[in-house]
């Protein structure tokens, strides 16, 4: 288990879901290009598909809503605007995300930002029995059943796959 309990972490305690945490060295890389999920996963020496990126992005009425996408896939930008019911969306600004969230690219969970919004898991986390997310802080992942995500996050799941 961690260390430091992270907000994410304190909301599933509070739910009562089960979870693990496992570590991993950050080397700071972050950048979308470079596949920084994709790396994680190496690191931890677990299945990239399992292993799941949370994209925040901004609808044309200034909404933010929550993607998680498995670390192989790139987000299909029309299914997006279909799901959360958009005429335009786009990721937010790095420079954004603190303030909106309360986390930093790279350490950015679904569960426990600031504020509750509404949130999308890529359907095909369903086919594992565990998932991978962000632990909230860089360095962490929260080892979870795709199930207890949807959950805890209120969520729905949809088909996001480009």
């Amino acid at each position: 288990m961690a260390a430091k309990k992270t907000n994410a972490m304190r909301i599933l305690d509070g739910l009562k879901i089960k979870y693990e945490t496992l570590a991993y060295d950050d080397d700071g890389e972050h950048e979308l290009s470079r596949g920084a999920a994709e790396r994680i996963a190496e690191k931890l020496g677990i299945d990239p598909a399992a292993c799941f990126k949370t994209i925040v992005m901004r609808t044309e009425s200034k909404q933010i809503v929550v993607f998680c996408q498995s670390a192989t896939h790139e987000i299909n930008l029309k299914k997006a605007r279909q799901a959360c019911g958009a005429k335009e969306i786009n990721p937010v600004k790095p420079d954004e995300l603190l303030a909106l969230t309360g986390y930093i690219r790279g350490g950015c969970s679904p569960l426990g930002m600031k504020r509750k919004f509404p949130t999308f898991i890529d359907e095909s986390a369903l086919n594992f029995e565990k998932i991978y997310i962000s632990a909230g802080v860089r360095g962490e992942q929260i080892v979870i059943a795709p199930q207890d995500l949807v959950k805890a996050t209120s969520a729905e799941t949809v088909d996001l796959v480009l």
